[in-house]
């Protein structure tokens, strides 16, 4: 029984540090995408949409619900307003190679511009959003996204103005292009 418990745990150390150095790898792998993004968040048109958005999309957006996002088709006009905005815009130019989604969050989760319409609605109280605010980079781990149907890993960063976190962007990095 001592021999079977030995070897369990070396295999799960084993298996432990395999994951921490894959892991290690895959931050290191993303940080040209994590800095590229991090200077997207920084361009004044996203810093301006972001800010507007903070005080705009409460009222303009109140009755707005996860259901609600869930039902509008990729054509509906609230929609197309996001991927139409002058931020959407920037996002559009600005995308790197690799990635496969963008999207930018008020302070209070709800969208604010993206590249093609989100599965969710609001982020909050979820990490990708959490985390940036408090003035973080957050990087998620390998999966499957619902809205692109691609093998990815999202990361998310604060967008600033004047030093202070208003906002968030969340970035779908492909897998398959690191």
């Amino acid at each position: 029984m001592t021999n079977s418990k030995q070897i369990l745990a070396s295999l799960l150390l084993i298996f432990g540090f395999s994951l921490q150095a894959k892991s290690a790898d895959l931050e290191k792998s993303l940080q040209p995408t994590v800095a590229s993004a991090q200077k997207i968040a920084a361009d004044p048109k996203i810093v301006k949409a972001v800010k507007e958005a903070n005080t705009a999309n409460a009222a303009k957006y109140k009755d707005m619900n996860q259901d609600k996002w869930k039902a509008l088709s990729i054509m509906d006009p609230i929609v197309k307003d996001f991927t139409k905005n002058e931020a959407a815009v920037v996002l559009k130019a600005d995308k790197p190679a690799n990635v496969t989604e963008m999207f930018l969050n008020a302070k209070d989760g709800s969208k604010v511009a993206f590249l093609a319409k989100t599965s969710g609605w609001i982020h909050v109280g979820k990490p990708k959003h959490d985390v940036p605010m408090t003035g973080k980079v957050w990087i998620g781990k390998i999966e499957t996204d619902e809205s692109t149907g691609l093998q990815q890993v999202q990361i998310a960063v604060p967008v600033l103005e004047d030093g202070k976190v208003i906002g968030t962007m969340v970035v779908g990095v492909d897998t398959g292009k690191l």
